[in-house]
């Protein structure tokens, strides 16, 4: 962020553990930019090693060395991650235009007075029910609407705050787990917190939210700090702060937390994989679904004449359009049971209404009172079909206040009809309230939801630190499970589990990089065939089959025919049910030039497969190689007469032509295999096998004749 390169190269020195050269790199810093306090602490800093470097230089021993270092290390990084937030602050208007303004108020920002004010809510909703009822409900609502404002300045402090000292942190787990303080505010704050966390690691706060994770008694505050912490868990600063290790090691003792862990991390996978997931609904699902309800509701509300004689005349297309309504829902309520996000898309729209101007507002827990739409909750009208929507586990809370808006802008224009049903709280699917679902899953899977659209959708998230963020890496910053700080833990055994969930998404590079951190107690077959070591997996089990395939494509692809072929005959013999085996060694004996051998299983397989266009294709070419021409274009018809032709197939028949004299023919379909093909037309010297040309009567003449023809 800032482009100071001094201030680059102390956060390089601090994530080598190099204390002493941190500080000359701070000094450097502070020599171009000058700050009278932040020079007087690091003065005292350079004492403070200049003393301990002395001493070592005598020779003296010192048994506490180490942990001085260690203690002088940490306030280095605390000094420069407090330059990094004035320059970041500086360079993001909206988190300045936050940090200036809940400053400069008049308010008091000491722990005992937010703590007041948080218990003082609680006990003044309780009182609430000594009022009389003409006199309660505006009590209530001015309650809750300068609570609220409270709240959002909270939110706005702590997540533009700057390092926090372990004291501070040790308080507000106390204040974010006591059951003096509500659960609705106890959530917004954690999120507050791990928002600032993930802009600049912050070690009382990242130990703050395992605190709250481990001693809340409430499961929706427990997920959102485990959400939290595990999403700021990086290896960047390990060797400043080596005590996060302990604790993580030390909380994975648990097997619960382990399992919650994983599950987190798979439902990460799930959110990365929202845009496709989108795509499907959108264009597979929705159409068929609003067709189909938008019918039904025409039928059932606005009938006319020619309606009840299209019923008289053909009474099964409306069931036929119910049932493909309820198929459609089905389906998406399906792929919401296995993880995915249904709602995203159809909601994001609403996300620009006033409501959501303010940042708070994204990842405040729902509740009624809230000030903002509590009227539209509370009308008689909304009230009874709110109430059994939001009974189910289908909305995040986000989605939850853009439905009350959503409601409210459209209410007004239902059919009459619609409004009373509503009004009855029956209008809402059955399907809605299907699938059971642990609490804990739950919680997390709906604040993950939140905190995905808040990333997505908030005007301003450019200007934080985005851990959806896929422009430079595949998973962005959710790959938790890869950090060095979990390698060797409890943890190990459910790496498989995330390997295939990361491979089932195509996000094969961040499989890879998890697959570097497999301990050797998780290094089985799976693993071996992961990481491409046929040979290791072969010594455990000589016969494997996946072992033996991937052995013989392996030197196929280095070009020793003879050695895959090998491999390829001993998983024919082993394995001779599988067809595959018998094609892999006619390929190798087409390449190996030994044509007459390869066509007698080619012609076995074509003969028990005739619509398998490999063994079609493979047989097409040897025939070619061997000079049987008019056989192989028979085949060459069939393979690019197909609707989805492919383009080996275009440049090999045309080989087979041009051998045949069909220059002009020949010609056409290497035009059309370089048109598809880029690469190609850019290396048109080197697109004909001219060795293998010549062989067969073509003269470099001729090869010089057609790359000019195309």
């Amino acid at each position: 962020m800032v482009g100071n390169e001094s201030l680059t190269l102390v956060d390089k020195a601090l994530k080598a553990g190099n204390c002493g050269r941190a500080i000359r790199q701070m000094e450097n810093y502070l020599a171009a930019w000058p700050e009278q306090h932040t020079a007087e602490k690091l003065m005292e800093l350079r004492e403070d090693y200049d003393r301990m470097e002395a001493y070592w230089q005598q020779g003296g021993a010192d048994p506490q060395r180490a942990e001085l270092y260690q203690r002088l290390l940490q306030r280095v990084y605390v000094l420069y991650a407090n330059v990094m937030h004035y320059h970041r602050m500086k360079a993001s208007p909206y988190q300045n235009s936050l940090y200036t303004r809940v400053r400069q108020g008049q308010r008091e920002w000491s722990l005992t007075a937010i703590r007041q004010e948080m218990e003082g809510f609680v006990s003044n909703v309780a009182m609430l029910q000594l009022e009389p009822d003409n006199k309660r409900a505006a009590k209530s609502a001015t309650l809750y609407r300068e609570h609220q404002q409270q709240m959002n300045q909270l939110f706005e402090y702590v997540l533009t705050s700057r390092q926090w000292s372990e004291g501070v942190g040790s308080q507000f787990a106390e204040m974010l787990t006591s059951p003096t303080t509500d659960s609705i505010d106890q959530q917004l704050l954690v999120s507050a917190v791990t928002l600032s966390l993930m802009n600049q690691f912050d070690m009382a706060k990242f130990r703050m939210l395992i605190e709250v994770y481990r001693l809340s008694q409430d499961e929706a505050v427990r997920q959102r700090a485990l959400v939290g912490w595990a999403l700021s868990v990086s290896d960047d600063y390990r060797l400043v702060y080596p005590e996060q290790r302990d604790l993580l090691v030390s909380l994975l003792e648990s097997e619960q937390v382990c399992q919650e862990l994983t599950e987190l991390q798979m439902q990460l996978i799930y959110c990365l994989n929202e845009e496709k997931d989108s795509n499907t609904i959108q264009k597979e699902i929705m159409p068929d679904l609003l067709k189909s309800s938008s019918l039904m509701m025409g039928q059932e509300f606005a009938e006319s004449d020619e309606d009840h004689l299209e019923e008289v005349l053909h009474p099964e297309r409306s069931e036929e359009r119910m049932e493909k309504m309820e198929s459609s829902m089905r389906r998406m309520m399906d792929m919401q049971k296995e993880g995915i996000d249904v709602f995203y898309q159809g909601f994001s729209q609403i996300k620009r209404y006033p409501f959501f101007y303010d940042i708070s507002n994204w990842l405040v827990p729902f509740f009624e009172q809230h000030p903002d739409i509590a009227q539209y909750v509370n009308s008689q009208e909304n009230m009874a079909f709110l109430k059994k929507v939001f009974a189910t586990n289908t909305f995040c809370n986000s989605d939850k206040y853009s439905f009350v808006i959503a409601v409210q802008q459209v209410i007004d224009h239902l059919p009459q009809q619609v409004r009373e049903m509503l009004k009855r709280g029956e209008y809402v699917p059955e399907e809605l309230a299907e699938g059971v679902e642990p609490l804990a899953a739950l919680e997390r899977r709906l604040y993950l939801m939140d905190i995905y659209r808040f990333f997505r959708l908030f005007p301003h998230r450019s200007e934080l630190y985005n851990p959806f963020d896929t422009t430079t890496d595949e998973v962005g910053g959710c790959d938790f499970f890869s950090c060095e700080l979990l390698k060797d833990t409890p943890l190990e055994k459910s790496k498989a589990q995330i390997v295939r969930q990361l491979k089932k998404h195509q996000m094969n590079h961040a499989a890879q990089r998890l697959l570097t951190t497999f301990g050797a107690s998780s290094r089985d077959v799976q693993y071996y065939l992961w990481t491409y070591d046929y040979d290791h997996v072969l010594q455990l089990n000589p016969l494997h089959e996946r072992a033996l395939l991937g052995k013989g494509r392996q030197l196929y692809d280095e070009g020793r025919y003879e050695e895959a072929l090998t491999w390829f005959e001993k998983m024919a013999e082993t394995y001779p049910e599988k067809s595959n085996s018998q094609l892999y060694v006619a390929i190798c004996l087409v390449q190996l030039e030994r044509y007459e051998d390869a066509l007698k299983p080619l012609y076995r397989l074509n003969y028990e497969q005739p619509e398998n266009d490999s063994v079609s294709r493979v047989l097409a070419w040897a025939l070619t190689c061997q000079g049987k021409l008019e056989q192989a274009a028979k085949y060459y018809e069939q393979l690019t007469g197909r609707e989805k032709q492919n383009d080996e197939d275009l440049k090999n028949f045309g080989y087979c032509l041009w051998l045949q004299g069909e220059v002009g023919r020949a010609a056409d379909l290497f035009r059309l295999y370089c048109q598809r093909n880029e690469q190609a037309t850019a290396m048109l010297s080197d697109f004909f096998d001219t060795e293998w040309l010549q062989k067969r009567g073509i003269t470099m003449v001729e090869i010089n004749m057609m790359q000019a023809l195309l």
